[in-house]
Order: C-alpha cells, then structure tokens, then sequence
C-alpha cells in the first residue's frame, strides 16, 4: 500500500510539472511582445474631418537616425497638387534641413518588397525658421494618377519619445487656397 501511494504522489509531481511547464516556457517569450510593431494607430481626434494618411520609417527608437516617408497615394489626391505644406509638432526637436527633405515618386513596400524612392520629384522646399511648417513646391503639378508618392526626412529621431502628428494642406490645380489632405501620426519608442 505504501508503494502504490508513492507511485500515486509520483505521477502527481509529474502531472504538475507538464502542466506547468509550457507557461514556464511561454513567460520569457511574452517579454519581446513589446518589440511587436502593433497594426494600430492612435489619432488625437476621430472626428469626420481627419484624415489618417499612411506613413513608415525605418528606425523608431530615440536619437537614432531614421528615414521617414510620409505617403501620398492616389486616394489621397484628388486633384493635381501646385504646393504641399507639412505642419510639424512642435514637439518633435530635430534638426531639419531642406537637403534633407524630398519628395519622391516611391513604390511603397509590404511583405515581400521594401519601400523605395523610384524617382525623386524637384521641388523647391522651404523651412520656417522654428521648424514649424514646410512647403514644398514641385516644378511640375503632383498629378492625381495611379502612382504614390511621398515627402521623404532623412532625420535624427527627436530625445523624446512620443506621439507625433503631422498634418498636410495641398494646393490643387486651379485654386488659391490650401486644403487638408490628412494627419500621419509617428511612434518614437
């Protein structure tokens, strides 16, 4: 009797330990689920008047150097574009400089492609002094085709982290007046 109940707490211990096991092994692995790139988006204000704009980057931790695209597709155009101006936060403190600001005609990359600048567009750009806006005038119109473009920064990631909207106003063929396109909202780890 003394055997069978030993054998008993035996096959108990080791019940135990494949129950356990497989949350002792599955706990160290949870801890990288904050690299995990999330597929969603914050937006400070839902409202019909905003507009989510699709962007990337490369690099999203702090003071590192990153690569920025800010897209334009064709939804996003509905006329032709004279001018673009891109309000930046004042809270992203980076050093901007107009050579490292272009407007390109870009493949926009997935899962089995890379993003990429296919042809870059010539534009004058021109950056307010406090870094608050840009604009960027294209020598020709953006035209409303098939194809996606994108305001490119070449930057230094800002030492804060955070949130950061930007928003965008063009200028369509045949008016005098910018109207809003929509917000990119980027993530600084």
């Amino acid at each position: 009797m003394l055997k069978n109940h030993q054998k008993v707490l035996i096959n108990l211990k080791f019940l135990k330990l494949l129950l356990i096991s497989p949350l002792l092994i599955t706990i160290p692995l949870l801890n990288n689920a904050n690299d995990a790139n999330a597929g969603l988006e914050f937006q400070w204000d839902q409202d019909s008047g905003y507009r989510r704009l699709k962007w990337f980057q490369k690099e999203n931790q702090r003071r590192f150097k990153n690569k920025i695209y800010f897209f334009l597709r064709p939804n996003d155009r509905r006329t032709d574009l004279l001018k673009i101006n891109l309000a930046i936060p004042k809270k992203f403190k980076t050093n901007l400089d107009a050579d490292k600001v272009s407007l390109c005609k870009v493949r926009i990359g997935g899962f089995e492609t890379r993003t990429k600048c296919l042809e870059k567009i010539a534009a004058d750009i021109e950056i307010k002094d406090d870094n608050s806006a840009l604009d960027i005038y294209p020598y020709s119109p953006i035209p409303s085709d098939k194809n996606s473009y994108a305001i490119v920064f070449k930057v230094n990631n800002p030492k804060k982290r955070g949130l950061y909207q930007f928003h965008s106003y063009g200028q369509p063929s045949g008016k005098s007046v910018s109207s809003y396109l929509g917000s990119w909202t980027i993530v600084i780890d």
